[in-house]
């Protein structure tokens, strides 16, 4: 069973970045804050990132269930992240999104966890944001966290988690692996509840592009820093499909030989399981594609 920890879903999009709006257009492309950029592969021809277009691509790649996490460039999603809960109610986790506001215990009830982009942050000083942790802990809900580059909030967050050793957090990017100081962000996963996941390390090694040899010895760097039972597959879909297919972000990593196939298991999917408490999914079936 696979599990992706790290996908986005928009309808519309309606973000900001640096300020400037960040709007739909046609092909797959936007507007992005005044500037022209493919958002997502071309054939999403109505600016509509949809759950049902989501399903189609882990369906094809056997991909059992997703998290949806959230970012400030596509605007708030949590009213439509509600409607395709419904709709897939066993194969996604949901997050709602935090803008450094509160969030009402009522609206938070509804979701699954909460989501950080810590290095969009205005305040980037994570203790000034201790009351959403605080409020997720005692909640029972789960933080999904993009941390600011390299070791800027680590300390903070070693602070938070001390306040708060319960709350599950899961923090993305792969601990944004390419820029230095990255190992500070992995070594949070020493922690029990502390997990990391790799949503958008194929954007990271990009200039490399598949099948990302780099990627694979940043994910052994890591299990020497936490152990694999901590790291968890995800995608960032659909950003990083402008450069890949849906099922290449994970084969890379199936068809790896530095990674055993226990290894493999776990990050894919087994590891995932456990900290997001997916319960039991059915596996999509194998279709043989016009190629094979």
């Amino acid at each position: 069973m696979i599990i992706d920890a790290h996908t986005h879903l928009w309808n519309p999009q309606a973000g900001r970045v640096d300020g400037k709006p960040v709007i739909p257009l046609t092909g797959g492309r936007s507007d992005f804050g005044g500037e022209l950029r493919q958002m997502m592969p071309p054939y999403m021809l109505d600016g509509r990132n949809t759950v049902e277009m989501l399903m189609a691509n882990m369906d094809y790649a056997r991909v059992s269930g997703c998290v949806i996490t959230q970012e400030y460039i596509d605007g708030s999603q949590d009213s439509y992240l509600l409607e395709c809960k419904k709709k897939y109610p066993e194969r996604m986790k949901i997050c709602c999104l935090y803008e450094e506001k509160p969030i009402e215990d009522g609206w938070l009830s509804r979701f699954d966890g909460v989501k950080i982009c810590g290095s969009r942050l205005e305040n980037k000083d994570l203790r000034v944001h201790e009351d959403i942790f605080g409020q997720a802990a005692r909640m029972g809900k789960f933080i999904s966290i993009d941390m600011a580059d390299g070791d800027m909030q680590t300390d903070a967050m070693e602070e938070l988690i001390a306040r708060y050793p319960d709350l599950r957090i899961a923090v993305g990017h792969f601990g944004m692996v390419t820029v230095d100081g990255w190992e500070k962000q992995i070594a949070l996963a020493k922690h029990k509840n502390v997990y990391i996941e790799s949503g958008g390390i194929t954007w990271l090694f990009n200039s490399e592009f598949y099948p990302y040899p780099s990627a694979i010895k940043a994910i052994r760097a890591a299990i020497a820093i936490c152990g694999i039972d901590k790291l968890m597959w995800g995608s960032d879909y659909p950003r990083t499909m402008t450069a890949i297919t849906y099922d290449m972000s994970k084969d890379f990593v199936e068809k790896s030989n530095d990674l055993s196939e226990e290894e493999k298991l776990k990050f894919l999917g087994e590891n995932a399981e456990k900290f997001y408490g997916f319960g039991k999914m059915n596996v999509p079936e194998k279709i043989i594609n016009m190629v094979e």
